[in-house]
């Protein structure tokens, strides 16, 4: 429900893509990958290059071919390794923090290890549920995801709140049928979310309800 500059969503269940959303990854994530690539994949830059919101072992795959395991997995030990090199996206922190147990979770294309690792370098709260690359057979933008993160909730996805900054994020939120898709920082408005915030400070827990403020926000 819209009351001015605020949407506020009551009983709704949570939905949180993790690296752009509750952490910013790309101090950690671009010297694994031009460490990796060094090896696999030479003209691959992660800065230039890397298509955000897809899991890493389709980006993988995509370079070196389907026999990609062995650089998968290659790939996610260096991330886990760079992992202390993630930080907190400004109010991510406090607002999970304040969110009940059972009404929230993080849905990402990480993998599982290496999401815990950027989520406890960060300090940000480790999510009661997780939805990690390894959990689904298709990944963001198919809506796999996001309906299992629903589903782990006990919630239907037109119950849930989704916060993305990608594009294949929000078109999986978007298929899977998630009642509301926040966008988080600008680049998030080319996927046409409901609403942009430029980060979790807008966004708060009040009495059972969430509210985001868009009035201090990018769209």
């Amino acid at each position: 429900m819209r009351s001015g500059d605020s949407w506020e969503f009551e009983r709704a269940g949570v939905l949180f893509d993790c690296d752009g959303v509750l952490v910013d990854s790309v101090a950690s994530a671009a010297p694994a990958w031009e460490a990796w690539a060094r090896r696999h994949a030479p003209s691959f830059d992660f800065l230039r290059d890397a298509p955000h919101g897809m899991r890493p072992s389709e980006v993988v795959a995509g370079l070196v071919g389907p026999d990609a395991a062995a650089a998968t997995a290659e790939l996610v030990a260096l991330e886990i390794e760079a992992a202390v090199h993630t930080r907190a996206i400004p109010g991510a922190a406090r607002l999970v923090g304040s969110l009940p147990r059972d009404v929230w979770a993080v849905v990402t294309s990480s993998n599982r290890a290496v999401a815990l690792a950027r989520l406890q370098s960060s300090h940000v709260p480790r999510p009661p549920t997780l939805v990690a690359a390894e959990d689904v057979p298709r990944g963001k933008p198919e809506p796999d995801p996001y309906l299992l993160g629903a589903y782990r909730l006990a919630r239907a996805a037109e119950d849930c709140i989704v916060f993305e900054d990608s594009v294949p994020g929000i078109r999986s939120a978007r298929a899977a049928g998630a009642g509301f898709v926040v966008g988080v920082g600008a680049g998030s408005a080319d996927g046409d979310p409901d609403v942009v915030v430029a980060g979790l400070r807008a966004v708060r827990w009040r009495d059972g309800v969430l509210v985001v403020d868009t009035a201090g926000g990018v769209g």
